[in-house]
């Protein structure tokens, strides 16, 4: 017999696994019946409550703490019951099929997020924060979620779409009067108010642009001919014997992948097989990846040998690098050359010195491959951000532009402006597809 609404959902909301403490988290309209069934009373709101769980026969299933948050003061803006109980697997489990006895069902991944996004509890990208900071691979880009969970992405946005509401709400009234049309917006300084908007846009877009990096990370490709050191700058990087190396050319035969941390910054770092030309069917197969990567990369490292400098191999490779990939020469082995440690900048490209194996120089390539990605330390200053925002941003500016070089035609000037405020009203969630919404949530943990 159901005992409540069928949209009571439930999960399991800590990690699979044993530990100390497991948490049943339900969310649904009216779980006074649900909570009298296994804990044999509703809980005072927000008092933890020492309580038996029960099964259906009156059987302990537990003893734990019963948590309750009646809507719409709760996560999800419903009636929100926490039950927890010692945190072993098995009894999870019985505790979540109790739930599901009584008419819940089990929560799809993210649901809990979605109710309270659809409840006006959180917008979308507080929401999306909620998952970038169970994610957060730093502490970097833990604190950067924090902030766009507590909704500094979303003050934002949300500030320079009124301003672009102010300002259509100008224009529009300009259509009503087409003979006056061009005097009213210059005397309303039309175009110096959307100048503004613009300028705040590309402070957002570069704020933004760090906090997307923090999440994605950089993909970061060692490439150049065998036996440049290639697997000695990966494992320096690494801290880590994560790479073979010996003195025997083409050692590397397929990629190697490992992920490091540059002040917060997740790097995936890439070595690759040695590029040259060779008959060796192994060896071809670990090339041709090795070129799969490097289309994937954000950046290469053009590893060079500092005793032969730039030779007609290594100018190949460079034709054959995609013209949109970043790029930084490496001269290792400076131990054996005699150079010493430092930066510099070679047909237009920057260059590092370094030694791998003597670990001399690294510091130097670790800032430079930061700068090199447009990556700037500003602290507590960065929020969280994902590719759909700075597509968002970008269409927006966009739209912008072409108002402002058109905005004497007034039906045009006001067709950008709205689909400006769309764009950026698409981050928070104001605007959006339902094919959108599953794709978001779909990527959550199940539980929360």
């Amino acid at each position: 017999m159901t005992l409540f609404p069928k949209d009571t959902i439930a999960a399991i909301a800590t990690a699979p696994g044993r530990g100390g403490v497991g948490v049943i988290r339900i969310s649904g309209a009216d779980l006074k019946p649900l909570a009298e069934a296994i804990v044999g009373k509703l809980p005072l709101p927000r008092y933890a409550t020492y309580a038996n769980f029960k099964a259906a026969d009156g059987a302990v299933l537990d003893q734990g703490l019963a948590l309750y948050f009646p809507g719409p003061g709760s996560f999800t803006g419903e009636d929100v019951l926490e039950l927890q109980g010692h945190g072993g697997p098995v009894i999870m489990r019985l505790l979540l099929q109790r739930c599901v006895e009584l008419g819940a069902r089990l929560a799809e991944p993210g649901e809990f997020t979605k109710r309270a996004f659809l409840n006006d509890k959180l917008d979308l990208a507080q929401a999306e924060a909620v998952a970038d900071l169970i994610d957060a691979s730093s502490e970097q880009a833990a604190r950067s979620a924090v902030r766009s969970l507590q909704g500094a992405f979303s003050t934002e946005v949300t500030a320079l779409v009124e301003q672009l509401i102010n300002l259509r709400m100008l224009v529009e009234a300009t259509l009503d009067f087409p003979e006056e049309d061009i005097d009213f917006l210059e005397a309303a300084n039309a175009v110096g108010k959307l100048q503004d908007i613009m300028q705040q846009l590309t402070r957002v877009l570069q704020t933004a642009r760090q906090g997307a990096i923090l999440r994605e990370g950089i993909h970061v490709a060692l490439i150049g001919q065998p036996n440049v050191g290639k697997s000695s700058l990966m494992n320096s990087l690494a801290g880590d014997e994560v790479a073979i190396v010996t003195d025997i050319a083409g050692t590397t035969r397929d990629t190697i992948r490992e992920l490091i941390h540059i002040d917060g910054v997740p790097m995936h770092i890439i070595d690759t097989a040695g590029l040259r030309e060779t008959s060796d069917q192994v060896e071809q197969i670990g090339i041709e990846r090795t070129w799969k990567a490097i289309d994937k990369a954000d950046i290469a490292l053009l590893l060079l040998d500092s005793r032969h400098g730039l030779t007609e191999a290594e100018q190949t490779i460079l034709t054959r690098l995609p013209s949109s990939l970043k790029l930084l020469k490496v001269f290792n082995k400076i131990d054996l050359s005699g150079e010493q440690p430092g930066l510099g900048e070679l047909d237009g490209i920057p260059v590092v010195y370094l030694s791998a194996k003597q670990h001399i120089g690294i510091d130097l390539l670790r800032q430079q491959l930061l700068q090199a990605v447009g990556y700037r330390s500003e602290g507590e200053g960065v929020f969280m951000a994902r590719e759909r925002h700075l597509n968002a941003i970008h269409r927006a500016r966009q739209s912008l532009e072409t108002a402002h070089q058109n905005w004497q035609q007034i039906e045009l000037f006001a067709e950008e402006l709205r689909l400006a405020q769309h764009a950026l009203s698409e981050i928070t969630g104001e605007f959006s597809a339902d094919d959108l919404l599953g794709e978001i949530f779909s990527r959550f943990c199940i539980g929360k």
